[in-house]
Order: structure tokens, then sequence, then C-alpha cells
């Protein structure tokens, strides 16, 4: 009867040690595949903040050289604008003066023209003239030397000097070749024929 009441384990079933699986599973431990993260101990904590406070204390120092070559690269930027700009407007000067230079005997044709009375006005020649001093205008190229002003040696260029009774300083006699410029660049000086003081 006392064998009956007391039934032992089976011969396929597990025995399992309490004291076993508190040490196996500690408490906190978790379930799943994922663990806990490992603690830090007090020397870790300290060293990391050693750290920060090195990194914190080379930044100024690293940003100073960055702003330093920042404005070094943006000072060259500025040099190389600045002279492909100058270059640039030299280019346009020079392809616009050899255009002009081109258009020179052209232009003394059509003033000799005129002189001799071809280009009246309504004629198909006096037209063509109109539309070629057009576009020599809009190229910005000026004309300059007339009779009666005062001559200039640094514009003009004296073929001949005429002394003329009344007469107080050089003066423009007559103009022989008129002169053209582009802006500063002198194209052609204007040749012309100087009065001068008689003695």
């Amino acid at each position: 009867m006392a064998d009956k009441d007391f039934e032992g384990p089976d011969d396929g079933d597990e025995v399992v040690d309490s004291g076993a699986a508190d040490q196996a599973a500690p408490e906190g431990a978790a379930d799943g595949p994922d663990t806990q993260p490992e603690e830090l101990t007090v020397d870790d904590i300290l060293g990391a903040a050693q750290s920060d406070e090195a990194a914190v204390a080379d930044a100024p120092a690293e940003e100073h050289d960055l702003v330093l070559d920042l404005k070094r690269v943006q000072a060259e930027y500025a040099n190389y604008r600045r002279r492909t700009e100058e270059q640039r407007e030299v280019e346009i000067a020079r392809a616009k003066g050899s255009v002009a230079k081109g258009m020179l005997p052209v232009l003394d044709d059509l003033d000799r023209a005129e002189k001799h009375g071809d280009l009246e006005e309504g004629t198909p020649l006096a037209a063509i003239a109109d539309k070629i001093r057009t576009v020599v205008a809009r190229l910005g190229v000026e004309r300059y030397g007339e009779a009666g002003e005062a001559f200039d040696p640094q514009q003009h260029e004296a073929i001949f000097q005429a002394p003329t009774p009344g007469t107080t300083e050089a003066t423009i006699l007559e103009v022989v070749e008129v002169g053209y410029r582009l802006g500063d660049l002198e194209l052609r000086p204007a040749k012309v024929v100087v009065a001068v003081p008689a003695e």
C-alpha cells in the first residue's frame, strides 16, 4: 500500500535540479537570442570621458586650420575669376579692334566717294554706306580729327607744318586721313596738316 502511494519518476522523465537551473539562467537574463550589453566599469567610463575631452580640445585648432584653408581657396578663386574676366575683356577688345582695322580701308573709300559726290541720297551705294557705318559705330569705333581742332601729338600725326600768319598755337589745317579709335585702343592716328605760328 505504501509502495503504491509513492510514485517515483518514470524512466523517461528528466529530473531537474533546482540549484543547477538557478546557475544556468541568472536572474534578469533574456529568454530570447538577444543578450544584455556588457556592463561598463568605472575605469571604462573615466577613459571615455578623457577621450571626449581630448577631442573637444583638439577641435578648435582643426577648425581654425579649416577656416584658413577655406579663406585661401576663396582668395585664389577670386583672383582666378578676376584674371579670367580681365583676359576676356582684352580678347574681346582685340577681336573688335581686328575687325575694325579691316574696315578702315572701306571707310576711307566711302569718304572719298562722298567727297566726289558718289553717295547721293537715295542711291543704293548711299544705303550700303549707311549700313556699313552703322555696323562700325555699333562696334564702338569713333572717328576723330577735324580741321580747326588743336593739334595733339598724342592723337594726330603731322605730315606737314604750314606757317600761318595770325596762328598762335598749332592747329589742324587739313585732315589728310581721319583717325579712328576703339575705346582706349588707337586704331589709327589722324594724319593732318598743321598750321603753326609764322615767324
